[in-house]
């Protein structure tokens, strides 16, 4: 609990800086005048209570209106961090072009034969400065502007469209333990569907489809399948069973399946159909390739005696078989490369929102944020993910059904 209001606390007054920053720098290119200055914070100040607020009260009364006005205050808010990123940028290249300049004019200027070593100052050069610092102000005004349009716009085109703006990911990959009748062998991945308050019916029918048009021999979903609240779980069964129309199911948790209620979640993953690799494994298709599945990491910190055990996933399967393991998160493929062939984890999200560049790659292990990486010869692809976490909204980082494909090496 006290970890929850510390983290709302940072949130807070993360977010209030940047509405104070936003709303300095577009009074100013806006030239507002006091009263244009209250409105624009009473604007910013209702998106930041709307998103606090906004999220309680659609989890306490979840229908169209409070999901709606939650997830547009959200957005809201993503774009005003945007902005703030965008302006100080805008800043920073703004002030690198005024020290150019300036270094540029106290350059002292050749004298040519005969002129005057010193001249007296015109009339016209107040009137010369005064004009020049006029046109800084004025562009000035126009960059930062735009910056601020950009960052709204792109947060726009966030929440309204790069959500649903889905991918199917086909990567093929080489195991020299294969045998040769499984080449060719279709693995379609799901992850982090966070099935919630933004992600429902609509994106689960899309999940559907897009795996029916991968048509794979199996389906595996590799955690975070539920956002936060247990009420979920069969919208979660009905999303199984209709992926179980398609392929057989397999399945493995996430962190976010434990804040749910990860034995709740996963019983309604079994109900459906599915086969739920906990510290355990499957042989597949007369024992030519082994599936195997680990608990999450964060599993430990709600219970001691839980956690992934590769040693238990993988007992009793032999050294010449080929091993595909399910994981949630990337960072255990330090430990699973020596021993795995393939490993296919989620967590990530691809950064979900990335403006320009990919910050995760800065924070997380190794930079493991999306796509495909090698280790020990192993190959671990990492799933942007299909839903969202917090705002319903994503940049640069598209919502992906992953075609895995297997082939002799």
């Amino acid at each position: 609990m006290l970890g929850l209001v510390a983290f709302v606390a940072v949130l807070v007054a993360l977010l209030g800086a940047a509405n104070a920053f936003v709303h300095r720098r577009a009074a100013f290119a806006l030239a507002l005048d006091r009263r244009g200055r209250r409105v624009l914070a009473g604007v910013l100040g209702l998106g930041l209570v709307l998103m606090l607020g906004g999220a309680v009260l659609a989890r306490r009364v979840p229908n169209a209106v409070t999901v709606s006005l939650a997830g547009l205050a959200a957005v809201f808010e993503v774009g005003v961090l945007f902005a703030t990123a965008l302006s100080l940028v805008e800043r920073a290249l703004f002030g690198a072009g005024r020290m150019v300049a300036r270094a540029a004019g106290t350059r002292p200027a050749e004298a040519s034969p005969g002129a005057p070593t010193s001249a007296e100052p015109t009339a016209a050069e107040p009137t010369l400065v005064a004009s020049a610092l006029s046109r800084r102000e004025v562009v000035e005004r126009l960059t930062t502007g735009a910056a601020l349009a950009a960052a709204g716009s792109a947060a726009g085109y966030a929440g309204l469209f790069g959500r649903h703006d889905y991918a199917i990911e086909e990567v093929g990959v080489g195991i020299a333990r294969l045998p040769r009748t499984l080449d060719g062998y279709t693995i379609a991945q799901l992850s982090d569907i966070h099935l919630g308050l933004f992600v429902g019916e609509r994106e689960m029918r899309a999940a559907v489809e897009l795996v029916r048009k991968v048509a794979p021999d199996i389906v595996v979903l590799t955690g975070d399948l539920i956002d936060s609240n247990a009420r979920f779980a069969e919208a979660l069964s009905r999303l199984v069973r209709s992926l179980g129309d398609l392929a057989p199911v397999f399945a493995v948790p996430g962190n976010h399946d434990y804040y749910t209620g990860v034995d709740a979640t996963l019983a309604s993953v079994a109900r459906a159909g599915a086969r739920v690799l906990r510290n355990a494994s499957v042989e597949l298709e007369g024992g030519g390739l082994v599936l195997a599945g680990v608990d999450d990491l964060s599993a430990e910190r709600f219970d001691a005696r839980r956690g992934p055990r590769l040693d238990h996933a993988l007992s009793g399967v032999r050294d010449d078989v080929a091993r595909v393991l399910l994981c949630h998160q990337p960072s255990f493929f330090e430990t699973a490369a020596p021993h795995v062939d393939v490993q296919l984890s989620g967590h990530t999200h691809g950064g979900q929102l990335n403006l320009g560049v990919r910050p995760a790659e800065l924070v997380l292990p190794h930079g493991w944020v999306a796509g495909r990486y090698r280790r020990h010869d192993a190959t671990l692809w990492v799933n942007r993910g299909f839903g969202t976490a917090g705002p319903p909204a994503r940049l640069g980082a598209a919502p992906e059904v992953t075609k895995v494909v297997l082939h002799g090496a």
